[in-house]
């Protein structure tokens, strides 16, 4: 479905990101996982053309869809929730959600109960501002907001930051769930653990490369990714 071709990209004078390559299937779950700095959240910003690469390409559905404006990638299916959630604290939940799908024209409801359904806490406080809501709440808003534009690939950046442990376990259950109802998913994540254990299949980025892949069981039982990302 996503195939990231040789992609470079600079911030000022420094190669973020050095020519790495990776493909993403369709209906699978992919993890980049690495430490702070090794280039994760911009290749997710390059893939949504948030940030221009230096070089290479990113192919969706066989299409080159480098350096298209965000909109065109976000209509031809490819959405983010962003790190760090970046709600509208000032809007209602059912007002973030609607305007996740700013690019439609046709109706909402459909896809309005299917989120509510994905997330039941948010029907209970559709009329409350955004900033209102605890921590997971909140995440739960983003993705909400993300599936809203019917995306055929969520990428996520950091679904678990700065959240308590029984939460995170709920946000990967709903990972997996979006997943089995069609949407692929492209994760980035410091809980190198549970990425793995939820992931068919997985990347290290360290300093801008790619420097291990496999099977997320694979890497799981990989000595180097225990000791760097499992803590053991």
């Amino acid at each position: 479905m996503l195939k990231v071709n040789n992609l470079s990209v600079n911030y000022g004078g420094i190669e973020a990101v050095k020519g790495i390559s990776f493909h993403v299937p369709e209906g699978s779950i992919v993890t980049l996982i690495g430490a702070n700095g090794a280039g994760k959240s911009t290749t997710l910003r390059t893939i949504s053309s948030l940030v221009k690469p230096a070089g290479g390409t990113v192919e969706f559905l066989k299409e080159d869809i480098t350096g298209k404006a965000p909109s065109d990638i976000v209509s031809k299916g490819v959405t983010l929730v962003p790190e760090g959630r970046k709600i509208f604290p000032d809007l209602t939940v059912a007002e973030n959600l609607r305007l996740g799908a700013y690019l439609r024209r046709d109706s909402l409801e459909e896809d309005l109960n299917w989120v509510y359904d994905l997330f039941p806490r948010l029907r209970e406080r559709h009329w409350q501002p955004g900033g209102t809501l605890s921590g997971g709440e909140q995440q739960m808003l983003a993705v909400g907001r993300a599936l809203m534009s019917r995306p055929r690939l969520m990428m996520m950046d950091e679904p678990s930051l700065g959240l308590a442990p029984l939460i995170v376990r709920g946000i990967f259950d709903i990972i997996k769930e979006i997943n089995r109802q069609g949407v692929t998913i492209l994760l980035i994540e410091q809980n190198a653990n549970m990425a793995l254990k939820t992931a068919d299949t997985g990347y290290v980025l360290e300093t801008g490369r790619i420097t291990l892949s496999g099977s997320g069981r694979e890497l799981l039982a990989n000595e180097d990714v225990k000791k760097a990302y499992l803590g053991k």
